[in-house]
């Protein structure tokens, strides 16, 4: 087996174990600036180890596709944390490593997951799944945005050639960036069901979205959604490291950066998470009609670093 497969199996590896870890310290951060008693880093470990112990309870009506969704979704968010670069750049996944494909991976895993929450037929399940569609669908074209703005700068929509330009070559001041990486911040909260635009640890029917989504779920299905959950909020933040902060992600076949680059990775992970956990304990939560302003803004801020990246170019 090459050296090039095994980076690529460790780095998938690193996301699927460390995105737990990145959900534990964003609460334990939150719990220290609202002056609560914060839990263990580790208990999101705990939380999966004691869901994947227990016996699921399905309702009697539900179909395959309610059993199937859990491991669909969780291979989705795994396909995308595999997909962007962490550690290393141009790994054998990279040819299929395209922004507009990422895209797709998530609508694919967000598709599944709505059809099951309405495959049960309760009000709960199917509110969820509307109001998920709903931010999917201004969330999805900004994102496209944001992806397009880096794309412009590359020349390619290849994540390993974007971050190849944006890291390894003669360093560039992008005014573009700036309006794309406050629209990605906006995006990322709203897909990622946090603070203003969702709140992940409210179960009340007016305001929750994804939680409203899962509530038929239990044990190992549980235990998959919320560990998919973590994914894709590791997968974003490793995207934004990837799109707006590369440096220290080592080059291909750069062996010897390869633990600089794992502690690059670490020390951005800690600070993006602790800034995540400060903008969320000084924000509000969103009234949900107000949901579609605050994406639209994101979308606007994305086509405006777009047209300034031509303006600057011509």
């Amino acid at each position: 087996m090459s050296l090039s497969i095994l980076l690529q199996i460790a780095q998938t590896l690193i996301a699927i174990l460390l995105a737990p870890l990145l959900m534990g310290w964003v609460n334990q951060c939150r719990a220290w600036l609202q002056g609560r008693s914060a839990p263990r880093i580790t208990q999101p470990y705990r939380t999966l180890k004691k869901l994947f112990h227990k016996d699921a309870v399905i309702a009697h009506n539900a179909s395959s596709l309610f059993r199937f969704a859990p491991y669909m979704i969780f291979a989705c968010m795994a396909l995308a944390a595999g997909l962007v670069p962490t550690i290393v750049n141009d790994l054998p996944l990279s040819p299929a490593a395209d922004v507009i494909a990422l895209v797709g991976i998530f609508a694919l895993a967000r598709v599944f997951q709505a059809l099951a929450a309405m495959d049960i037929g309760t009000a709960f399940g199917s509110l969820g799944a509307r109001r998920e569609m709903l931010v999917s669908f201004l969330a999805e074209p900004a994102l496209l945005m944001v992806f397009f703005t880096a794309s412009l700068i590359s020349h390619s929509t290849q994540l390993p050639i974007i971050v190849q330009t944006l890291a390894h070559q003669t360093f560039a001041i992008y005014p573009s960036l700036a309006f794309a990486a406050v629209a990605f911040w906006m995006i990322s909260v709203a897909e990622n069901a946090r603070i203003p635009v969702d709140n992940p640890g409210t179960h009340l029917e007016l305001t929750m979205i994804h939680e409203a989504m899962i509530l038929e779920y239990s044990a190992r299905h549980l235990a998959l959604i919320e560990w998919a959950v973590a994914l894709k909020l590791f997968t974003y933040s490793v995207l934004g490291i990837a799109l707006f902060v590369p440096w220290g992600i080592a080059a291909q076949g750069d062996v010897a950066a390869l633990p600089l680059a794992l502690l690059a990775m670490l020390a951005k992970l800690l600070l993006g998470g602790a800034v995540l956990a400060v903008l969320e304990t000084i924000s509000a939560k969103l009234r949900l009609f107000r949901a579609p302003e605050f994406l639209g803004t994101a979308f606007l801020l994305a086509v405006l670093g777009m047209l300034i990246h031509f303006l600057l170019e011509a």
